[in-house]
C-alpha cells in the first residue's frame, strides 16, 4: 500500500511538471510572437516591459549591437514619423528550450522590406525574473539565399 501511494505521489508530481513545462513553452512562443508584432508595430510600451534592462540584440555577424535603450529609441522615432520600410514579419521553426528560469526561442523570421524579403535566423533568451518573462539576448543572422534552395 505504502509503494502504490508513493508511486502515486511521483507520478502525480512528474504530470505537474510536464504540465507547467507545457504552459512555459506555450508562454514563450506567444511572448516571442508579441516580440516580432512590437518590432513591426514600433509598440514602445510592449518593448519597454518586455526588454530586460541589460538586454543585448547581436545582428548579423555583430556589425551592428543593441541595447534596450536603442530598441525602444527607435520604436519611438518611427511613431514620431521617421519613415520605417518593413512591411512584414513571419516566423516559422520556432522550437522552445526551457532550464530552470532560462528559456531559449529560436527560429527563422522572414522579414519584408521589399523589394525581397530577407530570412534570419535567431535565437531569443528569456529569463524569468519575479515570475515574469522578460527578453535578455537576441542574436540574429541573415541567411544568404544559397542556404535557402535546399529548405
Amino acid at each position: 500500500m505504502k509503494k502504490i501511494i508513493i508511486t502515486s505521489f511521483i507520478l502525480c508530481c512528474l504530470a505537474f511538471i510536464s504540465v507547467a513545462q507545457t504552459q512555459d513553452h506555450q508562454k514563450l512562443l506567444k511572448l516571442d510572437l508579441g516580440w516580432e508584432k512590437a518590432l513591426l508595430e514600433s509598440n514602445v510600451e510592449f518593448l519597454n516591459s518586455l526588454l530586460a534592462e541589460d538586454f543585448v540584440w547581436v545582428h548579423n555577424h555583430a556589425s551592428l549591437i543593441d541595447g534596450k535603450e536603442a530598441v525602444i529609441s527607435k520604436a519611438n522615432r518611427i511613431q514620431n514619423g521617421q519613415a520605417d520600410n518593413t512591411k512584414g514579419r513571419v516566423s516559422r521553426d520556432q522550437t522552445v528550450v526551457i532550464l530552470g528560469k532560462t528559456g531559449v526561442v529560436s527560429g527563422f523570421t522572414i522579414v519584408d522590406r521589399g523589394p525581397s524579403p530577407t530570412t534570419y535566423h535567431f535565437m531569443r533568451t528569456y529569463a524569468k525574473v519575479k515570475g515574469k518573462y522578460v527578453l535578455l539576448a537576441n542574436h540574429t543572422m541573415a541567411v544568404p539565399d544559397e542556404e535557402l534552395k535546399g529548405k
